[in-house]
């Protein structure tokens, strides 16, 4: 297992601290040198539970968003398992960290060595494709398995989302139609799935893409048993408050029910960052304050990636004893190397008398932070510790409060 972490960038698992501490602020009293991840496993198990017991459908829980071996086992243990890969990498992995979990080969676009691997050795049987060149390596490469379940993705909007995924991948509409029939004969179960962008704002992001799907079946008059929804679950940071998850279930449901499908086909879905993205947060130190300018030790290279490139804000707080009664402040930061570009622009609310050797908490990095980390320049830490606090925000917080308080009343 340990070198599947290295394979995947990953800290070895005895990096992780085994005694766990109360929150960040026990860690910047310790006044690391390097910034230092804090995992909540309680965060991801509880988003775990949430998925399982709300989605009404099978939950299947997207790698790339955080390929922890740590994280895949919270999530397995809480009900989530199957799981979403998009690299032979990534079969490897999951089969070795959970033996006992279904893996499905989402990406639509796969090596050929990949596929044979993936069904021979790791038991694969579910994969997506959006098109006939697709399609035909998956039948050379499984050689003719009778028992493929083959999901076409179909390309959708992602209007209502913060990142887009409309263009790379998806078959589109006026080509649908042979493609399904075309893998209707090849699959033992034929599925339509889709993606409509990250971090969706709406649950009307998969109302309006259920809507193509619907259009899709009746054009190509195919029997379809696997509707997957895809990911784009959102998860909450400053300025970007989503609805609640049972709004986007409830929508879901909906619209599956209305499609015209068999009586007993499933209802999937493949959250990534909505599962993880409560389980890790970084301390950082300040090295030098110039203006409103925050020169920090980690940034775009590191788990900063999605601040420094496509100006994703997440929350922060100073770790400071007293704290400060200072009012907040808009600041920026730089990242520790030498490129102009490890910035983040913000901008980030801190306490306007923040200064040098000031350490703060940048939460809401389990999705993505620590999948697109390097060690660029040199810089990069491994130092990672579990913390019993909860996250800076939260999806889930709330609803476990009120199902508690209901059962005390009872």
């Amino acid at each position: 297992m340990h070198q599947d972490h290295r394979a995947l960038g990953l800290a070895p698992l005895s990096t992780v601290a085994r005694n766990s501490v109360s929150g960040a602020i026990d860690i910047a009293q310790g006044k690391p040198v390097q910034p230092v991840t804090l995992v909540r496993p309680h965060a991801a198990a509880r988003a775990a539970r949430f998925f399982v017991e709300k989605f009404p459908g099978r939950s299947m829980y997207a790698v790339k968003a955080n390929p922890s071996p740590d994280l895949i086992k919270i999530l397995f243990d809480n009900g989530i398992t199957t799981f979403d890969v998009a690299s032979i990498g990534e079969v490897r992995m999951v089969a070795r960290t959970v033996p006992e979990a279904t893996l499905c080969f989402m990406h639509p676009v796969k090596a050929e060595e990949a596929i044979t691997e993936a069904y021979f050795k790791h038991g694969v049987r579910t994969f997506s494709l959006d098109s006939m060149e697709e399609l035909e390596k998956i039948m050379r490469a499984t050689r003719n398995a009778s028992d493929l379940t083959l999901c076409v993705r179909l390309r959708v909007s992602s209007e209502h989302s913060k990142l887009s995924l409309a263009s790379k991948f998806g078959v589109s509409p006026h080509d649908a139609k042979p493609l399904l029939f075309a893998a209707r004969q090849a699959a033992d179960a034929l599925g339509i799935c889709f993606h409509v962008g990250s971090q969706a704002m709406t649950p009307e992001a998969y109302a309006d893409a259920m809507e193509r799907v619907r259009a899709a079946i009746v054009d190509a008059a195919v029997t379809v048993d696997v509707i997957d929804v895809g990911g784009g679950f959102p998860s909450t940071y400053p300025g970007m408050e989503p609805p609640p998850l049972e709004r986007y279930f409830e929508t879901v449901h909906r619209a599956f029910e209305s499609l015209p499908i068999s009586y007993s086909a499933e209802l999937w879905a493949e959250p990534g960052r909505a599962l993880c993205a409560e389980y890790s947060s970084i301390v950082v130190r300040v090295e030098k304050r110039r203006g409103n300018e925050l020169y920090i030790n980690d940034g775009a290279y590191g788990a900063l990636f999605d601040a420094a490139h496509i100006g994703w804000r997440f929350p922060v707080a100073l770790l400071r004893e007293p704290e400060s009664t200072v009012r907040d402040h808009p600041f920026s930061f730089y990242g520790p190397t030498c490129d102009d570009i490890d910035h983040m622009a913000g901008p980030f609310l801190l306490p306007a008398d923040i200064q040098t050797s000031d350490y703060f908490e940048i939460g809401m990095l389990g999705a993505y932070g620590s999948a697109m980390r390097t060690a660029f320049n040199g810089f990069g830490s491994d130092e990672t510790v579990i913390v019993e606090d909860e996250p800076m925000a939260s999806m889930y917080a709330i609803v476990e409060r009120e199902a508690a308080s209901n059962v005390v009343k009872l």
